[in-house]
């Protein structure tokens, strides 16, 4: 069988990913997708916030084969070297990658290294040219810093997903079903791009919910920050659950209110605008 390799890490396997890995499965009879267990940024740095859980990146990569390599496995290998290996390994009839893409040592490989070895390897290669949102290009970096500002809808966009926060529900301090708005509660996960504190509209499975993130500086007694999601109509226990909600879009910032009543009046406007969205 015809093997099409892409190359790529795709945090978030955002529209310009995806046109990539169209790439391959277009021209090849099986397409591969070559990647890391863990961002290539986070072996040289230490630490990287992703967009998805890498549980999740993978599961959106349609249609192709996915292969996580350890990249210190390989961090060192010259860019031929590294492409050596693999056409030893897969013998591709073809190599997708977007055109930004660096590989090897000191990246050192990139799309221009790919194009004038593909006589020598007996590949064809697709680069993909940037896929454009606004005026600009789609990258996951762009991503990330629409969601660090609050700019939700736009990076939605150009993930083709909504982006989402997921994790087990823990005991909290139960205020909310004093005023008549229950919400279950989970951390803030690991490794995940960190939103503004705010409270946003989103979806939980099929109802809409209101989610608030931050330290509720009007009950002022929480030790950490945590995600408070209010899932509207919903009635149940959900304690030990794992739980995702969709964040559709920043509705207001977070703020200190006069009193409980205030916070239950701002909090039935939050719900009533949360209807709203699709």
């Amino acid at each position: 069988m015809k093997t099409g390799l892409i190359l790529g890490f795709f945090d978030g396997v955002h529209l310009g990913h995806q046109a990539v890995i169209k790439s391959a499965a277009n021209y090849a009879e099986k397409a591969v997708l070559i990647t890391f267990k863990n961002s290539p940024a986070e072996y040289f740095s230490g630490s990287y916030e992703y967009i998805y859980p890498r549980k999740k990146s993978i599961s959106r990569m349609q249609n192709v084969e996915v292969i996580e390599l350890d990249f210190s496995a390989i961090a060192t290998m010259p860019a031929e070297e590294y492409l050596e290996f693999l056409i030893n390994k897969f013998h591709p009839v073809s190599i997708s990658t977007g055109y930004n893409h660096t590989f090897g040592k000191n990246k050192s490989g990139d799309a221009k290294l790919l194009e004038a070895c593909q006589e020598k390897y007996g590949y064809k290669y697709f680069c993909t040219p940037p896929q454009m949102y606004k005026n600009e290009p789609i990258s996951s970096s762009r991503i990330k810093s629409l969601l660090k500002s609050g700019e939700i809808e736009k990076a939605n966009a150009m993930l083709g997903l909504p982006f989402s926060l997921e994790g087990k529900v823990i005991h909290g301090a139960q205020l909310g079903r004093t005023i008549g708005f229950p919400t279950a509660n989970i951390e803030y996960p690991k490794h995940i791009i960190k939103l503004p504190y705010g409270v946003y509209g989103g979806k939980a499975g099929c109802r809409h919910a209101v989610i608030n993130w931050g330290v509720k500086p009007t009950v002022n007694n929480i030790p950490e920050p945590v995600v408070e999601i209010h899932i509207i109509g919903f009635e149940g226990d959900l304690y030990g659950q794992e739980i995702e909600v969709e964040i559709l879009k920043k509705l207001r910032d977070e703020k200190k209110f006069g009193s409980l009543n205030e916070l239950k009046t701002q909090i039935k406007k939050d719900a009533e605008e949360c209807l709203k969205l699709s």
